[in-house]
């Protein structure tokens, strides 16, 4: 009996010691833009954490373009294209180049002065920011520090605010 009971309470203590709390999503371990590359329009160029300029806030938004509303906020953005300026604004997916292609091309996203739109074609960043819904929002400072991320839809004035 004091045998089974001693298996027991090491059992217990040794399954207690060997779980852990989940893991941070990599965004919060390394609050820097993540070494993400793109497939831009034209299927050959690559976009990649180099090309972003420096010394500007950067916005970086994971769609799908059959997205309702992923769709909304690029007509957002299109509508409210000088209040964007002072961003640089990267939007990436991982559907494939001819509805990411059509998607910019409905939207009228070229329109849009330093805003980039690219295939993740290595899927880096849904398991970087850990994302369950679209569009996913993240939002960098000067320096390229995270300031936060937000998963949904966001009207546009909220997101200027985040940036001051």
């Amino acid at each position: 009996m004091r045998y089974l009971f001693t298996l027991i309470l090491s059992l217990s203590l040794f399954a207690s010691h060997g779980q852990q709390a989940p893991a941070q999503a990599p965004y919060l371990r390394f609050p820097t833009l993540p070494p993400m590359q793109l497939l831009l329009a034209d299927s050959t160029s690559k976009y990649t954490r180099e090309d972003v300029p420096r010394k500007k806030p950067v916005l970086l938004m994971l769609f799908s373009p059959d997205c309702s509303h992923c769709q909304h906020t690029a007509e957002e953005f299109v509508a409210n294209k000088e209040k964007l300026k002072d961003l640089h604004i990267i939007m990436a997916t991982l559907q494939p180049l001819w509805q990411m292609n059509a998607f910019v091309e409905k939207y009228g996203l070229k329109q849009i002065p330093g805003l980039v739109v690219g295939k993740d074609f290595s899927y880096i960043l849904p398991s970087f920011y850990g994302i369950h819904n679209l569009p996913y929002l993240a939002f960098y400072n000067k320096k390229g520090t995270l300031i936060t991320g937000f998963e949904g839809s966001m009207p546009l004035e909220r997101i200027l605010q985040t940036f001051k």
